[in-house]
Formats: C-alpha cells, structure tokens, sequence
C-alpha cells in the first residue's frame, strides 16, 4: 500500500506541475471531438461517452511501457533512444490529420475498434491517440518517476517496480481525465451546433498537429523553463517522508539486508544506527588491490570503512574526489579503509582501462569496485553520484551522505569512529581540502550531446541521431551549445564529418569547464572570441578541463574538433 500510495501521490502531484500544460489543450478538445459516419463526411456524429476514459488508458498504458521498458529495449535492439518518441510525434500528425479529414481517421482507429462494429455511429474511441500520447508525454522528473527509471535502466524490475509506475500512471491520469470529461461535456452541450462541432474538430486536429511539431522542436521544454515549478516543494515533502523514503527504494531493491539504511538521515550531523552494511557484490573487476582480488566487508571487522560511489567522468565526483583521497592519505594508518565503487553512467565508463585511468588521473590508490551492472549501488539503494556510506569497525552503517558537500561534517564522523574503534588511536590533523561544491543554480546544468541524453541544445533545427549540417543559431542563449558544420550525431556523443573538421559553441555560467573527450586529434579553443589553445586529444574518453577561474562568471567557448574525435559532454563547476 505504501508504493501504491507513494506514486499515486507522486503521479498526482505531477499531474498538477507545469510540465502537463502543453498536453492539456489537446486532451480537452480530442476527448470531446467527434469523427463523421462513414460516407458522410463532413457531417459529424456524436462520439462515444467512454472516448475520454479510451484515451487515458492508452496514455496511461503506453506511458507506462516506455518509462520502464523503453530504454531497456531499445538498448538490447540498438535502435536510438528517441525512436519511440519520433513515432508518437508522426501518429499525432497522422492523427491531426484524420480529425481534418475524418474519413482518414476511421482508417487510422479501425484496429483500436471492437470488430465487428454495432453500428457505423459508434465513433473512434481515442485508444490509439492515448498510446500515441503516451510515448511523447514527458512529465516533470520528480522522485518517484526518478526512481522508476533508475529500476528501467538498471533492469531491476519487480513487481514493486510495476506497482508503482502503474500507480504513478495513474496519478497522473486522473488530472488528465478530468480535463477530457471536460471536453466532453463541452461537447455534447454543442450537439446540435453542427457547424460548431465541425470546428471544435478542426481545432482539436490542428491542435495536434502544433504538439506534435512543438515536440519535434522541444517547444514545450522551453515553456516550461520559463514557468516556476510550484510542485518541488510538494514533491521533495513526498520524497523526504517515511513511507517516500521507504516505497522509492522498492521495486526489488529493498531487502533484508538493506532495509535498515532508512534509519540514517541523509547529511546527518550525528552518527546513527541503520543496519549491517550490505554486501558488495556483482562486481567485475576490482584496482588496487593485492593480485585483483575481491574485498569482502566481512573481512573489515575492525577497520573503519568508508564506501564512495563514484564515475570518473561525472563532475560532481571530480568535486568530491580530492576529499576521499585526502582521507584516505591521512587515516589509511589509523584504520580506514576507503573502497571506491564506481558505478557508470555512460557505456565507456564500464572500460576497466578507462576506470583505471581515470582513477590514476585523480591519485585513487584505495581498492576500485567496478559496480557495472550497478548490482551494488542496488543492493545500497543508492541513487547519487557521488554517495558516501560510513560504516563502523562492526560493520554497522553510521552515516550517509548524498551528493556533494557535507564534507566536514563526514570527515568528523570518521575521527569519532576511528577513536571509538581505537580509544588510544593517534590522529593527524583534520584535512584542509577547499570545498568547491557551488550553489545550486548557480552553473549551467551538465551538458550531454548525445542524442539519448541531449539537453541545452540552441539550434537551429531538431537534435536527433544521425548525420547532417549545422549552423549557430542568430541568437544563442545562455546555458545552451550550439553546432556548425558536418557531424554526426550517436547516441552518447557526436564526431565532425570530413576533413574539414566542425565546431561547438558553449554558452555557460561557472568557474570551471570540463568536456569529456575520446579518440585522436587536436581541439581548437577558443574563450570569448580571443586568442586560441590547442588540447591534444589521445586515447579513451577522458574528462579534461578548458578552463578554470577562481570566481564564477559567464561567457561562451567555441571548439573545432577534427575527424577522429569524440565530444561527449560538457560539466561545470
């Protein structure tokens, strides 16, 4: 009951936030559209009673599928991540076109349709423009739905999994269904107006049309940037509550054996009591250690040990990587054990050459878990990067802290610890290690460019996998990248075509900017239209930095890479 309620909640909650406005007008006039008798366009007849509740289910159905089994899919076919979204762009079209011509419509709702038919006036019943609505339909990343996707992604999918993304669907409907027994009623106070049902018609098809080309150019995104988002508040409360706190790590990811972490409080100041530290399993490959063998935490008693979950390209990591290793260098002889899991968020992050480069790059000598099929950032429940669990010399977890900072307050933590272990223990100084972490909304968000995971895109043009020309937009706005010349696009980074090389453009606001980098090649740079710097390019996706300031500030990078090189992201600092 807690999951059900939990993403009911969460569905609700979402079903009220600003992201749902560019759907609505479309749910509100469909619902209440009538298609024409056949052979007797264009006179219009009514519509089902139950066309609203046809349309929510085939959202609330289709939406489901593709928020849990979409990426997971795609994957295994190696098809790109945005070719559900593009067919549900082109049945909307398809489907805005049938409400213009309605004999074109009876084809396109036939299969939806109970066969055989009772009778010619029975009307489409909207299934298949709820299923079409479904796989566009891209609520705001709350909790609950980040936590759906974490379990799609990961493949941890059970039953509780289902239950609340169906509950969530759900939650998120009814707000919807609302709006299309709106619709209805809307309808069919107009029935005898037949030239005014024809143009409620016309107007619901146009309406299509424009989402549907909204979506294709992330018109509704850039809405919504403008719109405050009155729901985080709502939405972090449901989160941060006890049954949130317990139902968002479920879907086969609590068990036994790690049920007890709820009882820690992220960033506490205190230490606390919250279960046996769970196992570190499913790991492929471990670095740094004696032969590259496995460490059991079984085998720590006595040892204070500190658990990072961590990926070398991930900025927020290469914040928080100097304090662990700091830690490391000043209590590895008073008894702490570091072990850093490194849990990939792109595909070249589970290279074990890569990870052992990256891990040299930052001056890691404590044991590396390669966590690649994320089995024990699951069996913690984790869903940070980076993610700091302390655990006692009893092997009791004591503190946990998500995220970046807290860095102090964790560090004095580990001192307790360690004095408790060892009452005559003899402690160096505390580290002095420069807290870099900046204030939220303060940096341009991370930046990906491939076409899975793109964002901050300025234009002009739609941003999808392939290869084509690029031009910089007139105007660029702020926190945003734009491309010119010949690329092609992948699915997690994009390369020039030809020999004549492309360029990037970079709009940002921060103090540091680092791009993550492959192949072989030499970068052009250029900051704010001055002077240029060459970066050698040689090897596996690495994480280099273009530039570092010691205040923030704004400004714009272009690069010009060849062929043969790779751009993956972009991360501020």
């Amino acid at each position: 009951m807690d999951i059900v309620l939990i993403g009911l909640l969460g569905g609700l909650i979402t079903g009220i936030s600003p992201c749902i406005l560019p759907v609505l007008p479309v749910i509100f006039l469909t619902a209440g559209a009538r298609p024409a008798a056949r052979g007797k366009a264009p006179e219009v007849i009514p519509a089902k009673r139950s066309r609203p509740y046809w349309i929510i289910a085939g959202l609330v159905l289709s939406f489901s599928v593709v928020t849990l089994l979409g990426s997971l899919l795609l994957g295994l076919l190696a098809i790109p991540q945005d070719a559900i979204r593009w067919a549900g762009v082109a049945v909307l079209v398809a489907i805005g076109f049938g409400m213009l011509f309605p004999g074109f419509e009876q084809l396109l709702e036939k299969p939806f349709q109970r066969l055989p038919r009772r009778a010619v006036g029975d009307g489409g019943n909207g299934f298949g423009m709820g299923l079409a609505l479904g796989t566009i339909f891209v609520p705001c990343a709350g909790p609950v739905l980040a936590a759906i996707i974490v379990a799609g992604a990961t493949g941890t999918i059970g039953v509780g999994t289902v239950l609340l993304t169906l509950s969530f669907a759900v939650g998120v409907a009814i707000p919807l269904l609302v709006f299309a027994l709106a619709g209805r009623e809307v309808a069919q106070r107009i029935r005898g107006f037949r030239k005014r049902e024809r143009m409620i018609r016309v107007i619901g098809g146009v309406s299509l049309i424009a989402l549907a080309i909204g979506l294709a150019f992330n018109v509704p995104q850039m809405l919504q940037r403008l719109l405050p988002d009155y729901t985080s508040g709502l939405q972090q409360s449901l989160a941060e509550s006890d049954a949130g706190t317990s139902a968002l790590g479920l879907g086969g990811l609590v068990t036994d054996e790690n049920r007890q972490l709820d009882n820690c409080t992220n960033g506490a100041t205190k230490l606390e009591s919250c279960g046996s530290a769970p196992a570190i399993e499913g790991i492929e490959s471990w670095l740094n250690t004696p032969g590259g063998e496995a460490i059991d935490l079984a085998q720590l008693r006595g040892k204070v040990v500190l658990i990072d979950f961590w990926a070398y390209s991930c900025i927020n990591c290469q914040r928080s990587i100097p304090h662990v290793v700091a830690w490391d260098r000043a209590y590895r002889d008073a008894g702490l054990q570091v072990i850093g899991v490194h849990s990939p968020e792109y595909a070249f992050e589970k290279e074990l050459a890569n990870v052992a480069a990256g891990a040299d790059d930052f001056g890691i000598t404590y044991p590396v878990a390669l966590d690649n099929k994320l089995a024990t950032w699951t069996n913690y429940r984790n869903r940070y990067w980076p993610a700091h669990y302390l655990i006692d010399a009893e092997g009791t977890v004591r503190h946990i802290s998500f995220g970046e900072g807290n860095y102090a307050v964790t560090e004095q933590l580990i001192r307790e610890l360690l004095r408790d272990a060892d009452p005559r223990v003899d402690l160096p100084r505390a580290t002095d290690t420069a807290d870099t972490t900046p204030e939220v909304g303060s940096t341009t968000p991370e930046t990906f460019l491939g076409s899975s995971k793109d964002r901050n895109f300025a234009g002009p043009g739609e941003y999808r996998a392939g290869s084509r020309e690029f031009n910089y937009p007139e105007k660029q706005p702020q926190d945003t990248f734009a491309l010119e010349g010949s690329w092609t696009v992948e699915t997690q980074y994009v390369t020039p075509q030809g020999d004549a090389g492309a360029s990037v453009r970079l709009s940002y606001r921060a103090s540091e900017v680092r791009a993550v980098f492959a192949g072989t090649g030499s970068v052009e740079l250029r900051r704010d239209g001055g002077s240029s710097q060459t970066l050698e390019i040689d090897g596996t996706p690495r994480s280099i930095q273009l530039l570092k300031s010691e205040s923030p500030g704004d400004g714009s990078l272009e690069l010009r890479l060849p062929a043969g090189v790779q751009l993956y992201s972009f991360t501020f600092g």
